[in-house]
């Protein structure tokens, strides 16, 4: 059962392996998109507002709002970089990279997202680079249902070692290859 469970993400994990070992191989195409917009005065009078900006502070609710409603960046719980004149937000997401600036004296907001494509997203998804807590949990859960997987696989091989006495060469060899690949062919 530990099998069915992990059989698509063990897939997607041993595809991906592949894609990032090879990654300077694969081509990629970048796609940058750029959006401007301009606040509206109730939204730049809360950019204005008494905002401690030592330490990142978030965007005023009614400016973030309309900043969602127009552009769809969501910017809640984001911590910007700011100065007296703009305030950037980094927004990196899997597969890509976004950020958003703001011109805290005219309200002139402009918004970049830059997409690399499908295979990107998924190497990205491999590493959990910016895929948010819940992917990072849904990870965590992954990795010790692969090691129930494992670990009732070398009990099954235990069970059937018996009748099959290549059982512990091999998972012995399963053990000793990639020692001797670090130990000898791994310069560090």
């Amino acid at each position: 059962m530990s099998g069915a469970i992990c059989l698509i993400g063990m897939l997607l994990f041993a595809l991906t392996g592949i894609t990032l070992n090879h990654a300077h191989q694969i081509p990629a195409k970048p796609k940058v998109e750029e959006v401007e917009m301009v606040l509206s005065e109730a939204a730049l009078a809360a950019l204005l507002s008494e905002i401690d900006i030592a330490d990142g502070a978030t965007v005023p609710v009614e400016a973030a709002a309309e900043i969602r409603r127009q552009l769809g960046a969501d910017l809640s719980g984001k911590k910007g970089e700011w100065t007296d004149v703009d305030v950037y937000i980094s927004l990196p997401r899997p597969g890509g990279d976004a950020w958003l600036s703001i011109d805290r004296e005219t309200g002139d907001v402009l918004y970049e997202v830059t997409s690399r494509g499908p295979i990107s997203y998924l190497n990205d998804l491999h590493k959990g680079r910016s895929a948010g807590a819940i992917w990072s949990l849904f990870l965590d859960v992954f990795a010790v249902a692969c090691i129930v997987f494992c670990m009732t696989g070398l009990w099954l091989l235990q069970i059937h070692s018996q009748r099959r006495g290549s059982t512990w060469p091999l998972v012995l060899g399963g053990l000793a290859i990639p020692v001797v690949i670090l130990l000898f062919f791994l310069h560090i």
